[in-house]
């Protein structure tokens, strides 16, 4: 695991995933939210994150395991990279950079955008 705490990690997560969990599983219905990402059995690394994230989110904090810690901070290490990399200049919100940080529970056009 990260050398971060759990409260570190939370903290990070918190403002990484910025999806509610009915948004995010609405979103992974989605024939975009398909289309991007490696794919090795049929969904992408992203899609599979996504799943992972709906049912952490919707965890009590105080249940959480060892594993979702190590997930959580996952997520908010491909948030951070995926955000440094920047999108597109133009049509941000129909693009392949958005809906891959969409199915890590990160949508960039959310007020709170890349910070």
């Amino acid at each position: 695991m990260s050398s971060k705490s759990k409260a570190e990690i939370w903290d990070q997560w918190k403002t990484a995933v910025n999806m509610a969990p009915a948004e995010l599983e609405r979103w992974l219905e989605t024939e975009e939210s398909k289309s991007v990402g490696d794919s090795d059995n049929g969904e992408s690394t992203g899609h599979a994150s996504g799943r992972r994230i709906v049912k952490i989110k919707r965890t009590n904090k105080d249940d959480l395991s060892q594993e979702d810690y190590e997930h959580m901070a996952k997520v908010v290490g491909y948030v951070r990279r995926h955000c440094t990399q920047g999108g597109p200049e133009d049509d941000i919100e129909n693009s392949r950079w958005r809906y891959s940080l969409m199915n890590w529970g990160h949508d960039p056009l959310k007020s709170d955008g890349c910070s």
